[in-house]
Parts: C-alpha cells; sequence; structure tokens
C-alpha cells in the first residue's frame, strides 16, 4: 500500500513538473524591443536599388545607402530610444531569410505583404501606398501607346525584380517571357538598351524613373495590372514572434502619419532620387 502511495506521489510530480515546463514555454516573454535597445543599435536588412525606398549614393567620396525606408528606420529607431541605425544591403531575395537567421532587426525594403511571406514573418501598418494603378509596366518612349492591353504583351520580353510581387504579376502574362534580376536598376539599364520590352513596376517606382528619364522611360498608357490592393502598400518586416518590436514599429509609423512626416519623407527621398539620377 504505502509502494502504491508513493508511485503515485512520483506520477503526480511528474505531471506537476511537465505542465508547469508547458505553461512556462506558453508565457515566454517577448523581449524583442528590449533586446535592440540593449545594443542600441537597430540593424535594417534592405535592396539598396528601388528608389526612392532604398538606393545608394556617393557623398564625400563614399557610398551611402539612403531613401525613404532609410529615413523612416532612423523614426522608429528614434521613437523607441534607440541611438544608432545599421544598414545591411543584401539581394532582395535573400532578405526574409537573413531576418530569420538574426543578421538583421527588420527587413526595409519597399517590402509587400503575401499570403506566403506571413507564414514566417510578421508585417507592420502600411506606411505607403502606391497611388493610382498600383502596378505599371515601363516601357520606352516610343512605345508608350504600342500595347493595346495585356493580351498585346505575348511574345514580349518582361523584367521583374526577383522575388517581388511584380515577379508574380509578370509571370501571369500568357505568352511573354520574364527575366529576373535581384536588381531593379539592372532591369531598367536593360529596358534601356533594348535587350527587354518592359518592367513591371510600382507605379510610384515608374513615376519617379520617367521624371529623372524621361527620353528614356514611360509608362504604357493601357497597361494596369490586376493585384490584391487589400495587400498592397509597403510595410516593415520582423520576424514572427517580436510582437514588442512591432508594437513600437506600428506606433512610430501611427505618430508619423498623423503629422504628415510620413508624405514628408517620402517627397524628400522621390527628391534625393531625382538629383542623384538614381
Amino acid at each position: 500500500m504505502k509502494f502504491k502511495f508513493k508511485k503515485s506521489l512520483v506520477v503526480a510530480l511528474a505531471a506537476v513538473i511537465t505542465l508547469g515546463g508547458l505553461l512556462g514555454g506558453c508565457g515566454k516573454k517577448d523581449n524583442s524591443l528590449k533586446k535592440v535597445k540593449d545594443k542600441n543599435e537597430l540593424v535594417v536588412g534592405t535592396s539598396a536599388d528601388f528608389a526612392p525606398y532604398d538606393f545608394q549614393i556617393v557623398k564625400n567620396g563614399k557610398k551611402q545607402i539612403v531613401g525613404y525606408d532609410i529615413m523612416l528606420a532612423h523614426e522608429i529607431a528614434k521613437e523607441a530610444g534607440i541611438k544608432h541605425v545599421k544598414v545591411v544591403n543584401m539581394s532582395f531575395p535573400s532578405l526574409i531569410t537573413e531576418l530569420q537567421n538574426k543578421k538583421v532587426d527588420v527587413v526595409m525594403a519597399g517590402m509587400a505583404y503575401t499570403n506566403q511571406r506571413a507564414k514566417v514573418v510578421s508585417f507592420s501598418k502600411v506606411y505607403h501606398n502606391d497611388s493610382g494603378r498600383g502596378q505599371v509596366l515601363l516601357v520606352s518612349p516610343k512605345n508608350k501607346a504600342k500595347y493595346k492591353n495585356i493580351a498585346a504583351l505575348s511574345g514580349t520580353s518582361l523584367g521583374a525584380q526577383q522575388g517581388s510581387e511584380q515577379e508574380k504579376i509578370a509571370n501571369k502574362v500568357k505568352g511573354a517571357k520574364v527575366v529576373t534580376e535581384s536588381s531593379l536598376a539592372s532591369l531598367t539599364t536593360e529596358l534601356k538598351n533594348g535587350t527587354l520590352d518592359g518592367v513591371v513596376c510600382a507605379e510610384d517606382t515608374a513615376q519617379a524613373y520617367v521624371k529623372e528619364h524621361p527620353n528614356d522611360y514611360a509608362i504604357a498608357d493601357n497597361i494596369g495590372f490586376k493585384y490584391d490592393k487589400s495587400a498592397a502598400g509597403t510595410r516593415v518586416v520582423v520576424r514572427k514572434d517580436d510582437k514588442q518590436l512591432l508594437n513600437s514599429i506600428n506606433k512610430c509609423i501611427t505618430k508619423n502619419q498623423k503629422n504628415g512626416n510620413l508624405q514628408k519623407m517620402y517627397q524628400q527621398a522621390v527628391y534625393l532620387q531625382i538629383a542623384n539620377n538614381q
């Protein structure tokens, strides 16, 4: 009888310990913001070939990564009381992997929400929406009115940034040959040189190219691509469980939306882009 009692007691204690471990795991504290604050540096992963969001300029003989995302990153750091911002340039397709590997704290690269991405990372609220048609076709000025509809793009060569929403859109064009590059600048150069017939772009980005280089680029008159507008807009990306950091980012975005600073920063980035022929 005593043996049975001891055995029951051991089993009960084991159950309590197991349950305690499970509850402890469930209640794991999120210290994502504290970690960034403790090192006093926000490490931002980007792909610096997507003006006006992220691009490189030469200042005082040195390359610098600038743009709308970088301006916002400094505001996010300031809001959280973080002194330094470090920007790490990498290829667009590798950004989420490097975030998951903890090489960066956040990704800011003009990135849009997708269901596939949302399975592995978390997105902030939207901080910029493309105006008008959203996704357009950048072409040579001589071809501005050439294509009457999307069906007319059959047989053409279309460029799109690798891993982007634009690549998905281009792949849906029947009969088109899709060329992808990690750099948007490489694609626009190929378009300028006549290697490509068009490049699928976010409208704001396309407008900036046209404004800077009106003799080289135009937006096709009759081409507007269908896309999920509910998922439209650029967002900051964080690791899936970094809720504390995400809340701080959303707070900063809301604040700068209300005071008009987001729009001011975007306009400043476009002017900087034009001034540096990006």
